[in-house]
């Protein structure tokens, strides 16, 4: 009767679990399918203001922007790594975690002075366990990370970039590809220079325009044809409010992957729990009909042999 006994109990605090498990999975399942319009709507955005910041940089003008404009020598930088806050989503926060410490011990190997700043809260226990301490950290962005968030923190970045106390930002983050691809990555997002599809580091030369008058800059042999644009009021003014918009938007745009990758991947890890919890349960149940069945079958044997003794 012991080990029946066992078995049920044991059989009812995995159906209790597996509660738990599905639940979650199905709070993951909705909260993905938020973040990942969220992700998709800015994509498309995101693209296209670093397509023209592409352009703008490869016209041939003369007209430069400090954002865009890659140190001589790197003396100072910042490793960000977007973490999340809370655990039981598989490898993700360790993915993410092993991308970024390796790249901090990277920087520090090769530049004077590198600042570590951690969002998450699993990030920040990674750190305590490693003995790190990081120079600041962020608790507030979690699986609905606001553009106004992002962009106080974006616009410190910019800030110490052009008054020269940062040389240069890398963004240890998980890579929204698709449902079934996410990828833990590092971006360098300072110099703009260095951006996925922009003109490469350096002093990036850009047009200059007078108002209402359109310039063509001539075009290089084996280059494409430079597109054209009209400037209005000037090619400066304009530069002034594009260029730091792209990195805003691609600054946020991490945040946004990192949101949805978290909860693929606590929908894929509640839901493998799920199924797991569905087989022990069946397995489990298995068993106790077994160990009942052997211990009504001993029980009769027992009354049997009582009747058949008062009987003799």
């Amino acid at each position: 009767m012991a080990k029946a006994r066992a078995l049920d109990k044991r059989r009812k605090s995995i159906r209790n679990i597996r509660k738990i498990t599905r639940t979650m999975e199905l709070i993951a399942t909705a909260r993905f399918k938020k973040a990942m319009d969220r992700a998709n709507a800015s994509t498309d955005y995101t693209k296209r203001i670093t397509k023209l910041v592409t352009d703008l940089a490869n016209a041939g003008l003369e007209v430069s922007h400090p954002l865009l404009e890659a140190r001589e020598k790197t003396n100072k930088a910042t490793l960000l790594v977007l973490t999340g806050n809370r655990g039981l989503c598989g490898g993700y926060n360790g993915n993410v975690q092993r991308k970024g410490f390796a790249r901090f011990e990277e920087l520090k190997a090769t530049i004077p002075e590198v600042q570590l700043e951690v969002s998450g809260k699993r990030g920040i226990s990674a750190c305590k366990f490693r003995k790190i301490t990081p120079a600041v950290t962020y608790t507030q962005f979690d699986d609905k990370p606001s553009f106004a968030e992002v962009d106080v923190l974006a616009t410190r970045y910019l800030e110490a970039y052009i008054l020269g106390k940062l040389d240069r930002l890398d963004v240890a983050y998980t890579r929204f590809v698709s449902i079934s691809r996410q990828e833990a990555v590092v971006e360098t997002l300072l110099p703009l220079g260095s951006l996925e599809g922009t003109a490469p580091a350096g002093a990036a030369r850009l047009g200059e325009a007078k108002v209402d008058q359109k310039t063509v800059a001539p075009p290089t042999a084996g280059n494409k044809v430079p597109i054209q644009y009209e400037f209005l009021p000037s090619a400066q003014s304009i530069l002034e409010e594009v260029v730091p918009t792209s990195f805003k938007v691609k600054l946020f745009k991490c945040f946004l992957d990192a949101a949805v990758s978290e909860q693929i991947a606590r929908m894929v890890a509640m839901k493998g729990a799920t199924e797991s919890a569905d087989k022990m349960i069946k397995r489990l149940t298995t068993e106790y009909n077994r160990a009942r069945q052997s211990q009504i079958t001993a029980e009769i044997i027992e009354i049997i042999g009582g009747v058949e003794a008062l009987n003799g």
